[in-house]
């Protein structure tokens, strides 16, 4: 959707019946909404940017209260979750499990409240990654979780599930009909399956083509977009012409293998972010997203599941500029809006191909034009390594790795797009501009071609402290820095 041009202009029939196509063809299509960010958008702002793009399914990764009191009342279907190192307590204490429902759903249940419908207990538990840590704490503490909203009286409109990652089943041939569970959570897997079956709950899992890319340098690209343009592969008469595909119809083998063929499934995640890999750029984006939404507009499902009509929340709706980057310096950068709620590029959710862009955040407030750079009168950069170095492990310079929307500055460049970000964190304090008498304020823009020097907006709430900063992994700039120079 468009913004809104003049009050002084009369909106015509036809586009109010183009609006109203937007929104209905939306109604399976959410987003993720994201707050690990410095300087996260007041919530209330955010709701409004929603539904002024006609979003209205919305899942968040907490029950944070601000976020759940904005939602009251704008209609928008709404998934609260549990995080991972909470899952302990709720397996082991049902009590604790209604003091949760009471305080994070019922407390929202009411005339005007929040439409929540799903809880989703953890996030991606059973990710290698996590050596196995929630495999034995995921299950009970939904099931506690689940109890505990059957009792309170909300168990026939709220269902639990759990957000897990499409690593939880596997093909050895890579076709979609040798799709199984893993066979380290397989029973788990099994037990947790028929759990959602039994309480009409959907399976939620993550599915992300960008990686099949990013993680095999040999895997054919054009097959990780949805726009027909790859070699398809034929599994049992099924014809696979992209990733997303095939992946959700091993999923759906992998339950017809344990007898829940027909359990509805919901894409808890998909996108492709923009910008901290080669692979991550604006133009790749857009060409992923106009395919998802035509295949979604034309509902045709998968070749497993014909008739199936997608369910699907896309990642995400920002950029968050905390985000851990042990995956890729891109997992900053999957926001459809940057850091302060404008739009990276056109686009139509409705699948259409009328693509606008879409409605930036309404009454965000910035901070002052000021940047931080490095001093002209600094000649020897090499001596200024260390400054960097901690500018760059205290926020976020991930945007000046290769392949990256900054990847062509120079070493001064480098410097001061470090500098700047770790001033604009600081909230522009003076002395976050310093540097040991390295650097300098100044109020021209010191943007470069189309690397954004950000100025940083007023924050909706307490920032978090530096000491909860995942850092970027600096040695890397450093190695680019010594390149440049």
């Amino acid at each position: 959707m468009a913004r809104p041009t003049s009050f002084a202009i009369a909106v015509t029939w036809a586009t109010l019946m183009a609006l109203t196509t937007v929104v209905e063809a939306n109604l399976d299509v959410g987003v993720n909404w994201g707050t690990i960010a410095s300087h996260p958008i007041n919530p209330s702002i955010v709701v409004n940017l929603l539904k002024d793009n006609g979003i209205n399914k919305v899942k968040l990764f907490d029950s944070d209260s601000w976020i759940m009191g904005s939602l009251a009342g704008s209609k928008i279907e709404t998934v609260v979750a549990i995080p991972n190192d909470q899952l302990e307590k709720f397996a082991n204490d049902y009590d604790l499990a209604k003091d949760w429902v009471k305080e994070n759903v019922t407390t929202y249940i009411y005339h005007g409240g929040v439409d929540i419908r799903y809880v989703a207990v953890g996030n991606e538990p059973f990710l290698t990654d996590f050596n196995g840590s929630y495999i034995k704490l995921t299950f009970p503490a939904m099931q506690n979780i689940q109890k505990a909203l059957n009792d309170a009286g909300h168990g026939d409109k709220i269902k639990v599930t759990t957000p897990l990652n499409a690593d939880v089943y596997e093909s050895p041939s890579n076709q979609p009909s040798d799709g199984r569970f893993r066979s380290d959570i397989h029973d788990t897997m099994k037990n947790i399956v028929h759990f959602l079956s039994s309480n009409n709950a959907p399976f939620m899992v993550n599915i992300y083509p960008f990686l099949s890319l990013y993680q095999n340098p040999h895997f054919p690209m054009d097959f990780a977009f949805l726009d027909s343009s790859g070699k398809s592969i034929n599994d049992k008469g099924k014809t696979y012409t992209n990733v997303f595909d095939a992946n959700y119809d091993t999923l759906v083998w992998s339950l017809k293998k344990i007898g829940e063929g027909d359990l509805k499934i919901v894409v808890g995640e998909v996108g492709w972010p923009t910008d901290a890999n080669k692979y991550a750029n604006l133009e790749l984006a857009k060409r992923f997203y106009d395919g998802l939404f035509k295949n979604l507009a034309s509902k045709k499902g998968t070749p497993m599941r014909p008739d199936e009509k997608l369910e699907i929340y896309l990642f995400s709706l920002f950029d968050e500029d905390m985000k851990s980057v042990l995956p890729g310096f891109f997992e900053r950068h999957w926001g459809i809006f940057r850091y302060d709620g404008k739009p990276k590029f056109p686009m139509d959710l409705a699948g259409n191909g009328n693509d606008k862009m879409p409605v930036a955040a309404k009454g965000v407030q910035y901070l002052e034009k000021k940047w931080c750079v490095i001093k002209n009168s600094i000649e020897d950069l090499t001596s200024e390594v260390s400054q960097i170095d901690y500018a760059c492990s205290l926020s976020d310079c991930t945007t000046l790795a290769f392949g990256s929307s900054c990847n062509d500055l120079n070493a001064r460049g480098n410097f001061s797009f470090a500098y700047n970000m770790y001033f604009q964190m600081q909230d522009q304090s003076v002395e976050a501009c310093d540097f040991g008498g390295s650097a300098e304020i100044v109020t021209k823009n010191a943007s470069v071609g189309t690397c954004l020097f950000p100025i940083q907006i007023v924050s909706a709430g307490q920032k978090l402290t530096m000491m909860n900063v995942i850092p970027f992994v600096s040695t890397v700039f450093v190695t680019i820095l010594f390149f440049v120079i």
